[in-house]
């Protein structure tokens, strides 16, 4: 219960959903890099998932579709630290954020129409600017 990921205040993916798993991390930092497993993983399997209902699941496999395996697992790996717990956090976060955002619905956007005004305003510098641009033209004269 207690570390169970709150995605929203409705919204807490239990423990026993996520699979956790560390290997060795690549990249920089000598002997260190070899002898440690700081990397990392965390599987969460989206269509088997207790906490979800059918909207929520149908959209998170319609907006995470690239994102996951053919099982439908949510697949997210961290290393950017030398510790395995701040690379936890940090990776379970992440994984936080993108389910977060997954399930934000945007708003319908309203189209808007340009004021008469608006319109009127834009013509009138445009036929000055086109004034001004006439006013600097050489005009040459065959006599």
């Amino acid at each position: 219960m207690e570390n169970d990921l709150k995605i929203k205040p409705n919204l807490t993916i239990p423990e026993h959903e996520l699979e956790v798993s560390a290997s060795r991390s690549s990249g920089p930092g000598g002997q260190h890099v070899n002898k440690t497993s700081t990397k990392i993983t965390i599987r969460w399997n989206i269509p088997t998932s207790t906490v979800l209902n059918e909207f929520q699941r149908s959209r998170l496999l319609d907006k995470l579709q690239p994102r996951l395996t053919t099982e439908g697992d949510l697949i997210v790996h961290y290393s950017a630290s030398r510790s395995q717990n701040q690379n936890k956090v940090a990776a379970l976060n992440n994984l936080a954020q993108t389910v977060r955002q997954a399930l934000t619905v945007d708003k319908k956007r309203i189209p808007t129409k340009i004021s008469k005004g608006s319109k009127t305003a834009r013509r009138q510098h445009k036929t000055k600017h086109s004034l001004v641009k006439k006013s600097r033209q050489q005009k040459y004269f065959d006599n």
